[in-house]
């Protein structure tokens, strides 16, 4: 059993950001001796993979909902090749980005658009931002979060 303090020092997670966490039914403590609160020590990998989806752009919603009501992990799979599906495109579109970037940087054209290669990158980006796919919903296949 380690107390809130040991819990922040151990994670990295602020004491402040335990009780809101606990508050909002990511994580719990077992008891409390005095004013602290106790918690068990597997709170420290639900500690981490409450970071992990926070990484990966899960809100903190959506990552309660991949704990069970026993506060154990239950990870919907589909929910996870749906955010991998989504990074995916977010570091196709971030390629085409770096590569604009540093042509218009070393381009030796006299004005970037008389370069033929730059209009390419910017058609490359214009059809990658017309071809995306609307994400955030946090739904797949009519399926809700974590359920």
């Amino acid at each position: 059993m380690m107390d809130i303090g040991e819990v922040a020092e151990r994670s990295g997670v602020p004491p402040s950001t335990l009780r809101y966490y606990e508050d909002i039914g990511l994580i719990r403590s077992i008891t409390r001796h005095g004013l602290r609160r106790q918690f068990d020590a597997d709170v420290l990998l639900n500690l981490s993979l409450i970071e992990l989806g926070k990484m990966a752009g899960f809100s903190l919603a959506e990552i309660a909902g991949m704990f069970g009501k026993d506060g154990r992990p239950d990870i919907p799979r589909d929910q996870l090749h749906a955010k991998a599906d989504d990074l995916q495109r977010q570091m196709l579109d971030l390629r085409v980005l770096r590569d604009a970037l540093r042509h218009v940087a070393e381009c030796p054209a006299p004005s970037h658009l008389e370069c033929p290669t730059f209009r390419k990158l910017l058609k490359a980006a214009t059809r990658r931002r017309v071809a995306r796919p609307k994400s955030g919903t946090g739904r797949r296949g009519g399926q809700r979060f974590g359920g």
